[in-house]
């Protein structure tokens, strides 16, 4: 049984898509969300081992999202997902505890890489 992720974006194909390299990988993806809010609640249920998530979100952006998680649990593995262009947002997550980022549109290797370095 691989280790349990989550993820959290707005746009149903990128979840697919970033579910698809994951499960591949022999991850299990135990959830879903498709704003910070609802994955900051999700988060609580299922304590996964990472979480995947999307800067950009209608509702709770995934920087206060990552703040919000890290409040709960300091040790929350997160990975930024974010699309060109947003380096300020990017430096803004890591100082709100994410682990690392990738970039869309996603490049398997790099997500698995990404993956692997913030679970080890």
């Amino acid at each position: 049984m691989g280790q349990k992720v989550m993820v959290v974006d707005d746009a149903a194909f990128m979840r697919m898509m970033i579910k698809d390299i994951l499960t591949k990988n022999g991850y299990e993806v135990v959830g879903e969300a498709e704003n910070g809010q609802i994955g900051v609640k999700k988060y609580k249920e299922l304590k996964p081992d990472l979480v995947t998530m999307d800067i950009t979100m209608p509702e709770m952006d995934g920087i206060s999202a990552v703040k919000e998680i890290r409040s709960i649990d300091a040790n929350a593995r997160v990975i930024m997902c974010s699309a060109m262009g947003q380096q300020a947002m990017v430096i803004d997550a890591i100082q709100a505890g994410a682990r690392d980022f990738i970039v869309k549109p996603f490049q398997p290797d790099r997500v698995m890489e990404a993956v692997k370095k913030a679970l080890s």
